[in-house]
């Protein structure tokens, strides 16, 4: 790397530690908590939420409700649930385990507000593809034109970084690292698949995820419940010392790292939020595109995503992790990765390989629903004649990220990722009395379907 390159990842790296210190922190888990009051608790319907998911619609829309939920998951459940785990442990200690999770639970509501609101303002294009997202929210509730631009291009730029070339950069390391194969082989073989997808449009996109997202979940939650099955009588230590180490002024020994409730809090924290995106405003771009009569209802199911991706699997694995290394005093928890990876070699021969399926599905359906994210932008801001040409340079840049070093591209993702949540958070902020009155009136009598938000009253 030359002395300019240096200069400059050291320039986006301390605007990065700026843009992710403890304000943005505040900010997005103080948005979640304030969400979770104006909503009333919109927790407590999670049961219903995830019924609605499972139910179709004939409403206007591109897919179905069951759909953009899985292009959602897909773009949410990946390398934060496995590695952001584990390195939120070996930084932060057992107790980040219990911040993550609690992030989870009171992220659902932001979740929540934001599909709301997306799906209110989304509006259909002439050819009939619904578009919404924060940028038509902000442009058209708020009447902020340049905010919106601005969200577009963050989330662009955050798609080709984190949602594209360092999800690709990851497969191509664990493919030439573990079984000998040119990056060059992986970045050709994952551009032509990616290609031949994202030029089939959502319809193709979501019928991918609807068959892979599940089966990608059930595959990894099969080897976390493996290891716990091998791990049984540390089960119950290991939640105690989540527990302790989550609200202890010091850290809490028995050889894990972490300076007590602080860091823990720090790091569970951030990597939740990395993890589910509950605030970044990508999952709500695909909510808009639901067949839906009723913003509440499409709401409802977006919120499950959260629920999904941190309350259950980034639970799990922290159990799986914390159980692991009081069961096993060998692993070495200092690298987040490296402290996965042991817990899962545990399972012997099939284990890190059931690791390694789980990792290239996770980055595989991540590039997937990014992809659609920063589509929607691109034909928000230019309309539909460049889709053709961001299609293609979407799967060139697959290839690129797989064979090249991206130090700068990592930081500048960060950057962008937190670029893009900031406008959203705004506007959540700023709109939260519709949230509130549209929740009211549709769950007030508990009554589905009576209500129409996306109709003026």
């Amino acid at each position: 790397m030359s002395e300019i390159q240096h200069i400059v990842l050291d320039i986006l790296s301390q605007f990065s530690a700026f843009l992710w210190g403890v304000p943005m922190v505040v900010l997005l888990f103080g948005t979640h908590l304030f969400l979770t009051f104006r909503t009333g608790g919109i927790q407590r319907y999670i049961g219903k939420a995830i019924k609605l998911s499972l139910k179709g619609s004939s409403a206007g829309g591109d897919i179905s409700n069951f759909s953009a939920l899985m292009v959602a998951m897909a773009a949410t459940i990946g390398t934060g649930n496995i590695i952001g785990v584990g390195t939120a442990i070996a930084l932060g200690g057992p107790g980040a385990v219990f911040w993550c999770w609690l992030t989870g639970v009171f992220g659902v509501a932001t979740k929540y507000a934001e599909a709301l609101l997306s799906v209110k303002y989304r509006y259909k294009t002439s050819d009939g593809t619904m578009i919404g997202g924060p940028m038509v929210v902000i442009e058209k509730a708020l009447k902020m034109k340049w905010l919106s631009v601005f969200f577009c291009i963050a989330t662009i730029c955050a798609a080709f970084g984190i949602g594209n070339m360092t999800q690709a950069n990851s497969v191509s390391t664990l493919m030439q690292e573990n079984f000998g194969v040119s990056t060059y082989v992986t970045g050709f073989v994952m551009a032509t698949l990616i290609g031949l997808v994202t030029m089939g449009g959502i319809k193709w996109l979501s019928r991918v995820c609807e068959v892979f997202v599940p089966i990608m979940a059930v595959i990894y939650i099969i080897g976390c419940v493996a290891i716990l099955l091998l791990n049984y009588t540390w089960i119950d230590d290991a939640l105690l010392l989540i527990l302790k180490s989550a609200f202890s002024l010091e850290a809490v020994g028995g050889g894990f790292a972490g300076g007590g409730t602080m860091l823990a809090m720090r790091y569970g924290i951030s990597r939740g939020l990395f993890s589910n995106e509950s605030g970044m405003g990508s999952a709500p771009i695909v909510s808009a595109a639901a067949k839906t009569d009723n913003a509440v209802n499409q709401a409802l199911v977006s919120s499950t995503a959260t629920f999904w991706d941190t309350v259950i699997i980034c639970a799990l694995t922290g159990i799986v992790l914390v159980s692991s290394v009081l069961a096993y005093p060998d692993i070495d928890f200092s690298d987040g990765a490296i402290l996965t990876s042991m817990a899962f070699g545990k399972l012997h021969a099939w284990g890190n390989g059931l690791l390694t399926i789980a990792l290239l599905s996770f980055v595989f359906s991540t590039i997937l629903g990014w992809s659609y994210y920063a589509e929607r932008c691109v034909e928000h801001l230019g309309g539909k004649k460049i889709l053709l040409a961001f299609r293609i340079i979407w799967s060139v840049a697959v290839f690129i990220g797989c064979v090249a070093k991206l130090d700068l591209v990592w930081v500048f993702s960060d950057c962008a990722n937190a670029l893009m949540a900031v406008p959203n958070l705004v506007s959540l902020l700023l709109l939260s009395g519709i949230v509130a009155s549209e929740t009211k009136k549709y769950l007030s009598d508990d009554r589905i379907n009576e209500y129409d938000p996306t109709i003026e009253h």
